[in-house]
């Protein structure tokens, strides 16, 4: 914990030095992001507000953030033109919550993007599985996931996807706890990174053959795009992956 307190200092240090100009900042967009407080995603999220707070001002948006989807009807979407959804999971939303989503998903009136907690698909604590984002996942459920956490090697498979645009061709992401859906979802999506299983550091059993970890559903009308990683904070030190973030906000909002 000690550990992820300095590195949190350490990033707001580096974002008071690099911050822009004000009058460079002027917000020609809105972005919601949603993400469960606490539990053992809460470092990823506290980074992750920390780079988004720098990314704001480059890009030149504006975010609000909430923990729950009491708030979310389609009036409320409409005010956005990105929704980016930080761990929150696929389960405990509001039926209206659920249902001005899928509206704006399917129609394209807000761009997506997705972490780690999106895929967690099934029925968890007490709530039912939701079918439809299970199919615009790609049709997935989740199994079991790496406890032990695994070092393993991205592949990036569409790279002149614009979310790709200056990813290396291959990354290493270490220390995740790679989920196992109960198949790929290669079939019914944009496959843009897959993880290679026999990259695993160390192995393990856990495995599912093909396995996607970024990719976009492109039978909705809405720019969207899937990023599994989000477990540790120290992803924000990972050039590969600060930089497929940031084009995935530029891409989805449209910009």
């Amino acid at each position: 914990m000690f550990r992820v307190h300095l590195w949190m200092i350490a990033i707001a240090l580096f974002l008071l030095a690099v911050r822009v100009p004000a009058q460079q900042s002027s917000s020609t967009f809105r972005v919601l992001a949603i993400a469960e407080r606490g539990g053992l995603h809460q470092p990823f999220v506290d980074a992750a507000k920390i780079w988004l707070e720098r990314e704001a001002s480059v890009d030149r948006f504006t975010i609000d953030y909430i923990e729950d989807t009491k708030l979310i009807d389609a009036a409320y979407l409409s005010k956005y033109r990105l929704f980016i959804q930080l761990n929150y999971p696929p389960y405990n939303w509001t039926p209206v919550a659920a249902a001005a989503f899928t509206d704006a998903i399917e129609n394209g009136t807000i761009g997506w993007i997705g972490f780690h907690h999106a895929t967690l698909l099934g029925e968890f604590d007490g709530f039912a599985m939701w079918p439809w984002f299970s199919q615009f996942m790609g049709g997935i459920r989740f199994e079991t996931y790496i406890p032990t956490f695994a070092t393993g090697t991205v592949n990036v498979e569409a790279p002149d996807h614009p979310a790709m645009r200056g990813v290396p061709r291959s990354f290493v992401i270490e220390n995740e706890e790679w989920y196992r859906w109960n198949r790929s979802p290669r079939e019914n999506v944009h496959v843009l990174a897959s993880v290679d299983e026999k990259t695993y550091r160390p192995d393990t059993k856990i495995k599912m053959g093909d396995h996607p970890v970024v990719w976009s559903n492109e039978q909705v009308k809405a720019r969207n795009i899937y990023i599994f990683m989000g477990h540790h904070p120290e992803l924000f030190q990972n050039s590969a992956f600060t930089t497929l973030f940031h084009n995935s906000i530029v891409w989805a909002a449209g910009r």
